[in-house]
């Protein structure tokens, strides 16, 4: 790699395995880093941790992993880690170290091995959607201390959506299946219709911390339904090495196993050939057998995935159904995880959900290059210091509201317009009024008093917006509306300058104009 590389780092934080990759600020292509000793392959770093306390002893990653079988592995051995930070309901086995504990150990080796010809300006971070409030306030305060100027956290089902260029606000079914966990779930990206693109969270910018001021609900794509269990790669080595020696549990073997179902899972094999696979016996001797794509997927189906499979996927679709959502609204299924790549879990997706898109992009790093995809090094300018809104009429209510076109938070300039289709608001309308609103720069926050002492209230009021002091915009149509008929089309964005621009068309695409509606500060 050359020096002085200058861009943004992503990372990755999975159950069994973490990824780490690099954009270069002057490329649009990332780089899977290399980490000796850390890295298991280009970008791939097992997500485990060696702690030893009483001798203050800490590996991670492939050095972590290759003690795996030593004495008092059960104590200082720490994997699953992940899947237990910001999570109230799963509890850890006792260990040296808590989940949150480990994630922090992992992290702080892991940065202090970054190769040092990589000049760091932007670090972005994924993070599970079903945890995700939680994870984000423990990532808040495991980096609020990191000499780094700009940090970013995107959620994973995004991130992958947005790999592979799935349209904006479109329902998709991710199939993960990773070394320890099947994860399936139906999503609903954020965007599309009108709505804002999604965009990373930024936690830190210009080196301060700008999380409170961070609108969540515009970031995080939308759980429709979920299913899993905690089966995954590593049981399938298992099986591989039981069929052959019946409950043989030497960790050489599912090493040798695992190897051999990756050769295996790669589309060029041929159904007819034979591969041999050396086992060690409980004598410690090594064993030869011959193992086929026919023999590997007999095992699978012989230890029922394929059943389980359908299973998760039953009650998925169960659940994504009373939410009104069915298999002929999804836009495309992704398949994450190494165990997605083997063929008959591939027959098995293109078999139970035929007519939908199947996208299988690179099953390891697929989230983390989305996640670069999303914080563009040479894009992001700033991040708006209150909320940008439009005020509206309510024909139902009979009165005036404020609608959202950008959030406090938000980065600009803008990458793509706001949409908004204004509806006439009384019959014969043709002149429409363009009013523009702002929330505060600093929010204030509800107190009460209990007992004589201030305490913050359990729940905040909305933001209060006040009109701009400009005199509005209007637009004129040459015929008239009648009252709820869709009559202008809206597009907002805001520019190098910090301008807010707006774009209008009549129903019909023709061309009303584009006017600066004044200076956002």
């Amino acid at each position: 790699m050359e020096k002085n590389f200058s861009g943004t780092l992503a990372l990755d934080l999975g159950n069994t395995n973490t990824v780490i990759a690099f954009q270069d600020e002057k490329d649009k292509s990332s780089v899977l880093i290399e980490i000796p000793g850390i890295t298991s392959a280009p970008g791939v770093i097992p997500t485990v941790v060696w702690f030893e306390d009483e001798k203050n002893i800490t590996r991670i990653g492939l050095s972590a992993l290759k003690k795996k079988n030593f004495s008092n592995a059960e104590i200082y051995f720490h994997s699953n880690f992940k899947r237990l930070i910001g999570n109230p309901i799963e509890r850890q086995k006792k260990k040296v170290l808590n989940a949150t504990e480990s994630g922090e150990k992992f992290f702080k080796i892991l940065w202090e091995n970054i190769p040092k010809e990589l000049d760091i300006k932007r670090l972005v971070l994924t993070a599970p959607i079903d945890t995700y409030k939680g994870y984000r306030e423990w990532l808040i305060n495991l980096f609020k201390d990191l000499p780094i100027n700009e940090i970013a956290l995107v959620d994973e089902p995004t991130a992958a959506g947005i790999g592979i260029n799935v349209p904006l606000g479109s329902k998709i079914m991710i199939i993960d299946i990773g070394g320890s966990t099947i994860d399936l779930s139906i999503i609903k990206t954020q965007g599309g219709e009108g709505k804002s693109a999604p965009i990373a969270e930024l936690l830190k910018f210009k080196g301060e911390d700008v999380s409170a001021i961070s609108k969540q609900k515009i970031r995080c794509a939308e759980i429709i339904s979920k299913s899993g269990s905690k089966v995954g790669g590593k049981d399938i080595d298992q099986w591989i090495v039981n069929y052959f020696l019946p409950s043989n549990q030497d960790e050489r073997n599912l090493s040798i196993a695992e190897k051999l179902k990756c050769k295996l899972s790669t589309p060029e094999i041929k159904p007819e050939r034979s591969y041999e696979i050396s086992l060690f016996t409980e004598e410690n001797e090594e064993k030869e057998f011959f193992m086929s794509k026919e023999i590997f997927e007999k095992i699978l189906i012989e230890n029922n995935l394929l059943s389980h499979l359908n299973s998760l996927l039953k009650d998925l679709l169960n659940e994504a159904r009373g939410k009104f959502c069915k298999v002929v609204d999804l836009n495309s299924v992704i398949l994450v995880g190494g165990g997605t790549q083997i063929p008959l879990i591939k027959e098995w997706v293109a078999n139970e959900i035929s007519g939908i898109k199947i996208n299988s992009p690179p099953p390891i790093e697929s989230i983390a290059v989305g996640a670069l995809a999303m914080t563009p090094g040479v894009k992001i300018k700033d991040i708006l210091i209150k909320g940008i809104s439009i005020r509206l009429f309510n024909k139902r209510e009979q009165k005036h509201f404020w609608h959202p076109i950008f959030f406090k938070g938000q980065t600009w300039p803008t990458e793509k317009p706001f949409e908004l289709i204004l509806q006439a608001s009384k019959d014969g309308q043709n002149i429409f009024e363009i009013i523009i609103g702002e929330t505060k720069m600093k929010r204030d926050y509800d107190v009460i008093f209990e007992n004589g002492l201030p305490k913050l209230s359990e729940f905040q009021n909305e933001e209060e917006v006040f009109e701009w002091n400009k005199k509005p915009l209007r637009i004129s149509l040459k015929n008239s509306c009648k009252i709820g008929d869709d009559s202008l089309k809206l597009y907002f964005s805001i520019k190098k300058d910090s301008s807010l621009f707006i774009r209008c068309l009549d129903m019909n695409e023709k061309e009303l104009g584009e006017f600066n509606l004044g200076n956002i500060f």
